[in-house]
């Protein structure tokens, strides 16, 4: 494979910190690193150095002649007198971009529902970003150096680049490289073939592993194992000198055994994340039944239904991960569940027992507490807090969410982004609130942080409600996934986010056909709002007009029939999953097995059944 570029020797010292000593890196055709490190151990500023825009102390970075690079900065400096066709095509001839397959393959992922001569000025966060994103995709740079370009996507956003990177950088005999700077632990997997890994310790060094980011945790996993039975031999060789040299004769001792497992055995003793059985009884016994509860719900904004008729009802340990298109109304959905918004109809029912808590995007909650030190803000709320069965005071909570003493002793107006955030959600926790709102939380977070927050959550009783378009947070501390499609209703999702994005592309492939428009041909010139990627419709519309057009009591009905079907295959699976435990407990009382086994059978004759009425009212409801 084709070298393509070399840093050697680089070193780079800010202030008194030393980001970067002697490091040599190389990329070659079919590259895809990911680099991954504490919050300002210097990752953006390696992306830097290799594209050319800063310039290290020492050492340099050479790149092939005639080779074209592109860089993503986390600063989406776009013309603001420009439009959304300038930015992306600049000067080029339409007939020349037009025909071109995979630059309709890069519009049509990213700017599906953006008009051409849509100015930037009014262009939302994401717009932007998906804007700057498809400038660069669509010069199909030799090197591709991006800098978080998941920042503002949606699940879909992420999983279309993806693929689109992995089509691009990682099928066999491509040529390029790619080297990409992000927290999202999924898109590290699917996309990356190595990893970086920026200590940020004061060493200056990076260390490469090989595979993606489940590789990379193993490995790293194993070097500290490594790491530590040295540590133990130095320690063992110290004690017997000191020994020798206090009884004046070598002592005897037993030789230490040490085991060298492969990386995979330090998890094999690992207990579950978490024991969702025992997690929903102590919840039931701290909530009581009743959660918070959405009867019949509905919400409009100007130009749109968010909620139509919607009902939901959340129980105790209850742990829900939300995704959505962008404007389906998820953060409006927090909003009523906080209480700080209430339905144009209907009623939120909320439990006498509740204390809820939510972690907004912003943060904004802190700046009121801007002279304070991180520990004082903790201790504000409470001094101690047990913990997996240990008392830690607030100063072991930041640190065990990733505070350095130094930091842990800083004002909070002086905090990064990533560090209140942190702050943030440890004041949440330590407020032992029962009901968790989580909107964003991994937000300019690294990928360790990410860890320790996975790892506080976990053993966190109560009914949490999380809304993120970084599925490995979903997956790894949500129970369950609904979807917010943009049609009015909150969608049930047995299958998880690989479920929605076969929703979405199913919307996306109807609309086309419905609209004549076949798949792949791009934005249409207009409006920027024009609605969801795919054409999907609010409720309350029903299409069509005179005999064939369904009424709106018939199309609410079978909403109202579908909810009711999906709750109750919500407790079937529940139900299931109680009864598998109990057969796996009863193994050797053959009787009790077969009465069990044949309670399985009955729910899943009643499931069989309920999926099929559910789709008659899917289709009815349109």
């Amino acid at each position: 494979m084709a070298h393509l570029l070399g840093a050697d020797g680089v070193a780079l010292t800010i202030g008194t910190r030393t980001l970067l000593s002697d490091v040599s890196l190389g990329l070659d055709d079919g590259d895809r690193v990911g680099v991954v490190g504490p919050n300002g151990a210097g990752k953006s500023t390696l992306l830097r150095i290799l594209a050319g825009t800063s310039q290290p102390d020492a050492g340099r970075v050479t790149r092939v002649g005639g080779s074209t690079l592109g860089m993503l900065d986390q600063r989406d400096e776009l013309a603001e007198d420009a439009t959304v066709l300038d930015i992306v095509h600049g000067d080029a001839e339409m007939h020349v971009w037009a025909s071109d397959a995979r630059v309709r393959q890069v519009q049509e992922g990213l700017l599906a529902d953006i008009g051409w001569d849509f100015p930037v000025v009014k262009l939302s966060g994401g717009q932007r970003r998906r804007v700057a994103l498809a400038a660069l995709l669509v010069q199909d740079p030799d090197l591709l150096l991006l800098d978080e370009p998941t920042n503002h996507l949606d699940v879909e956003g992420v999983a279309w680049l993806a693929a689109h990177l992995r089509e691009r950088y990682g099928r066999p005999g491509a040529t390029g490289a790619l080297v990409v700077v992000t927290h999202d632990r999924w898109f590290l997997d699917e996309v990356c073939s190595r990893m970086w890994e920026v200590r940020g310790d004061g060493t200056g060094a990076i260390d490469g592993y090989e595979g993606g980011y489940a590789a990379y945790i193993l490995a790293r996993a194993e070097r500290a194992r490594q790491a530590a039975t040295a540590a133990e031999k130095r320690d063992n060789l110290l004690r017997k000198e000191l020994a020798w040299l206090r009884r004046g004769a070598p002592a005897r001792t037993s030789k230490p055994k040490f085991r060298l497992d492969a990386a995979s055995a330090l998890i094999d003793d690992e207990p579950p994340p978490r024991d969702s059985m025992e997690l929903t009884r102590m919840a039931t016994r701290r909530l009581g039944k009743d959660v918070l509860d959405l009867e019949s719900v509905s919400v409009t904004v100007p130009g749109k239904v968010l909620f139509d008729d919607v009902t939901w009802r959340l129980g105790p340990g209850d742990r829900y991960g939300v995704v959505g298109v962008n404007g389906a109304g998820k953060t409006t959905l927090l909003a009523l569940l906080a209480g700080r918004r209430s339905p144009d109809s209907g009623r939120v029912k909320r439990g006498k027992t509740i204390h809820v808590r939510e972690l907004s995007q912003d943060v904004t909650e802190l700046d009121e507490l801007g002279g304070l030190t991180a520990v004082e803000v903790v201790e504000q709320e409470k001094g101690r807090v047990v913990v997996d069965g240990k008392e830690l005071t607030a100063s072991q909570l930041t640190e065990k969410l990733g505070f350095t003493r130094e930091r842990a002793y800083t004002l909070v107006r002086d905090l990064s982004g990533g560090e209140r955030r942190r702050l943030q959600l440890l004041r949440l926790l330590v407020a032992e609130p029962n009901v968790l709102l989580l909107d964003e939380p991994t937000n300019d977070l690294d990928t360790d942080t990410l860890a320790a927050v996975e790892d506080l959550l976990d053993g966190w009783l109560g009914t949490l409600i999380v809304v993120s378009h970084d599925r490995y947070l979903l997956e790894r501390v949500a129970d369950r996934q609904v979807a917010l499609l943009g049609d009015g209703t909150i969608r049930d999702l047995p299958g998880g986010v690989e479920e929605y994005l076969r929703l979405r592309a199913a919307a996306k492939a109807a609309g086309a056909s419905a609209s004549g428009t076949p798949a792949g041909a791009g934005p249409v010139s207009g409006s920027a709002g024009a609605g969801p990627a795919g054409g999907a419709t609010t409720s309350g519309a029903a299409s069509g007009s005179g005999d064939e057009a369904l009424s709106q009591r018939d199309i609410r009905a079978a909403k109202k029939e579908a909810s009711r079907i999906e709750r109750r295959l919500a407790k079937i699976a529940q139900k299931e999953a109680e009864l598998h435990e109990t057969i796996a407990q009863q193994a050797t009382d053959y009787q009790a097995v077969a009465r069990l086994d044949a309670e399985l059978r009955d729910l899943a004759s009643e499931r069989d059944e309920l999926e099929a009425a559910w789709l008659e009212a899917a289709e009815v409801a349109g």
